[in-house]
């Protein structure tokens, strides 16, 4: 019996599929070889219906035993202390991993989402894509010259990063060619194609049960 539980939503539009962060653990457990069962909270109702867990109304969360942990980097890092396939042991290579980790998160996720909610609005040209093609450049660099952020070989900072890059329209302006290498190379990992082709199924099988309700 998984004594690991991800929660996330019971269905969502077409649109945020594949994107929806219970990913992000998903693809960790299936790295790390860590068994784990899927829960779901309705989306209809979403902002309210599960405070208690989670006090932005928000998905993933965790259940592990008796830790609970809400916001996914959170549960990565988490996850990263149960396997050492997730983050070194060593002292070099675990801060390496925790320091690119909270930099996907505080260095790169933190503008590039602001900056691809105004594009979806239609405000491409936002003031934010300077300061986004800066943090991007600055990326590029480091990516030029190593494969893997952290430790020499993939970590849970890599998955991370690689799950914020991998946004198409973040990277559709420059010429980045270590990225692209970096991202193609990280999402192309068994557990990633497995941990995708799961979340999908999952919001696709609701669409079944949703349209047999309406029946």
């Amino acid at each position: 019996m998984s004594e690991l539980t991800i929660w996330t939503y019971d269905w969502v539009p077409a649109g945020p599929r594949g994107f929806v962060r219970d990913l992000r653990l998903r693809w960790a457990c299936e790295e790390a070889g860590l068994p784990y069962a899927l829960r779901t909270v309705p989306f209809d109702g979403r902002a309210t219906n599960h405070l208690a867990d989670q006090p932005f109304g928000q998905v993933p969360f965790l259940k592990d035993r008796g830790v609970e942990i809400f916001e996914s980097g959170a549960g990565l890092l988490h996850l990263a202390r149960k396997s050492d396939k997730l983050m070194p042991r060593d002292p070099v290579g675990e801060a390496e991993t925790l320091q690119w980790t909270i930099a996907a998160l505080n260095s790169v996720e933190m503008v590039t989402v602001p900056w691809w909610f105004l594009k979806l609005g239609g405000d491409e040209d936002n003031g934010l894509r300077g300061w986004m093609a800066q943090r991007l450049a600055h990326l590029e660099r480091v990516l030029g010259e190593q494969d893997w952020l952290a430790a020499g070989r993939f970590t849970v900072a890599d998955l991370l990063m690689a799950d914020v890059l991998r946004v198409s329209d973040i990277r559709a302006f420059g010429n980045r060619p270590a990225t692209e290498a970096y991202v193609a190379r990280v999402t192309s990992r068994p557990a990633f194609r497995k941990a995708l082709a799961d979340q999908i199924g999952h919001f696709e099988a609701a669409d079944r049960t949703r349209e047999q309700g309406a029946d």
